[in-house]
């Protein structure tokens, strides 16, 4: 007979009950640590319900905590959508739906009228656009190798003045070839698009256009502002493109890095040696704000503009030896952290508040599909040959004249998330800024001229 206190030991444990045991917390733990974007997904879950009530009960506001909330949700949804459809993933198509997905639902009133409002007035009120792109340069210039920095802004206005001037004299000729003459061509086509965007680029080009013209503002700036999105869509395809050429040709590409150099990596090794605490990130963020807004101080003194102001003003503390290596690991640190957190959420901004999808649809008529295309290519493959002649990494030369036909901060953003090149933020502002407002002013020049103005 059996021993009864063998047989109950012998007695298996209840099914029921060992998965419950295994699902908490272990199992749970494996679903918070699935994520979209860095959104763990019950966290996202709660968000989309806490959100979809809100909205319906016409609670959403613009303050800061809603907006966090609202743009993380819509900004890595959108990326995660790009990021899983096959081909299109290796060409940025992340960055690319995260910015004209959200405009196309603004067109289509796929939004929330309030929703939409909120979303706009948060952006446009907070700037938070050159928050992220003051974090990006100083975190960028700081953990740069000193050497290598004086070399690379030294370099990089050979292929980007090369890249210009032949993507002028192509985009011309092909425009003229289709049809669509070569004044129209280049003062309506070719010109926006490396006119640095909308704010410095668009609006002060039709201003000056009009006034030489005698025609109205508003219809020259409709006229202009097609060529300046369509070009950096291009440009953000052909980045994400070239990203993928870097993987399987990895001697045409840095990584990042503008130029072979031993020294030139950024300091995330000096991050490892020296532990940065969150006292010291917090300062070297807070470096950041003070350099933008001395920036804006030079601007109302000299009219330079801001973003350029402090630049420089960067790269010369990093020449002086102003800043300590403490605090330069600490601006890495604040860098990878914007970098990861808020580029998807802010282009879901900028797609909502500052991209009109009728006027990108505008643009898709084959002749200026083709002339911009071709601007936009001439422009990178100029600066892929150059780069390379002048010893430089091809593909990040490309991807900084790239930024030459972006949609201002905005598509410097758009085009190096989809390159995975954000380290090249400082060399994408000379491009876009300092190239952009040469190329309007002498622009305005050449028209005045041929004007007979």
């Amino acid at each position: 007979m059996a021993n009864p206190a063998s047989a109950a030991a012998a007695e298996p444990v209840p099914a029921a009950e060992t998965p419950a045991r295994r699902f908490w917390p272990q199992g749970w733990w494996r679903l918070v640590d699935i994520k979209i974007g860095i959104i763990p997904l019950p966290v996202y879950l709660i968000l989309v319900a806490l959100l979809a009530v809100l909205t319906s009960e016409g609670e959403i506001k613009a303050d800061a905590p809603t907006m966090i909330a609202v743009l993380a949700l819509g900004g890595f949804t959108c990326a995660e959508i790009g990021k899983r459809l096959p081909v299109l993933k290796n060409i940025g198509a992340g960055a690319i739906f995260a910015t004209f997905i959200p405009s196309a639902l603004v067109y289509y009133m796929l939004i929330p009228t309030p929703l939409v409002k909120a979303i706009t007035d948060f952006t446009k009120f907070t700037n938070f656009l050159y928050l992220y792109i003051a974090t990006i340069i100083v975190g960028s210039i700081l953990g740069m190798d000193r050497e290598v920095l004086i070399k690379g802004f030294l370099k990089i206005f050979v292929p980007l003045a090369a890249g210009s001037v032949a993507a002028a004299c192509v985009g011309t000729l092909v425009g003229t070839l289709l049809g669509l003459g070569a004044y129209h061509t280049f003062f309506f086509i070719v010109v926006p698009i490396m006119a640095g965007g909308v704010g410095e680029g668009a609006i002060p080009l039709s201003i000056g256009y009009a006034a030489i013209l005698g025609q109205g503002q508003g219809d020259v700036f409709a006229q202009v502002l097609p060529p300046v999105m369509l070009g950096s869509l291009t440009a953000i395809v052909l980045a994400g493109t070239l990203n993928a050429v870097g993987k399987r040709m990895p001697h045409l590409t840095g990584e990042g890095r503008l130029q072979p150099d031993r020294d030139n990596d950024v300091t995330a090794a000096k991050v490892e040696d020296a532990p940065v605490d969150a006292a010291t990130v917090g300062a070297a963020a807070l470096t950041a704000v003070t350099l933008y807004l001395l920036g804006v101080m030079m601007h109302h003194l000299t009219g330079l503009p801001a973003p350029v102001a402090m630049l420089f003003l960067a790269v010369l503390a990093k020449l002086a030896s102003a800043v300590s290596p403490r605090l330069q690991a600490g601006g890495f640190v604040a860098y990878k952290f914007v970098q990861i957190s808020m580029t998807y959420p802010l282009l879901f901004a900028i797609g909502v508040s500052m991209t009109p999808w009728d006027k990108l649809v505008a643009a898709f008529t084959l002749a200026n599909l083709i002339t911009i295309v071709s601007t936009v290519v001439t422009l990178m493959a100029t600066g892929f040959l150059v780069g390379r002649r002048l010893g430089m990494y091809p593909i990040e030369t490309a991807i900084v004249n790239a930024c030459h036909s972006g949609q201002g901060g905005t598509g410097d953003v758009a085009i190096l998330t989809a390159a995975n090149r954000m380290a090249l933020m400082p060399f994408a502002q000379i491009a876009t800024r300092i190239g952009g407002a040469l190329t309007v002013t002498g622009t305005l020049v050449v028209m005045r001229w041929v004007s007979g103005g």
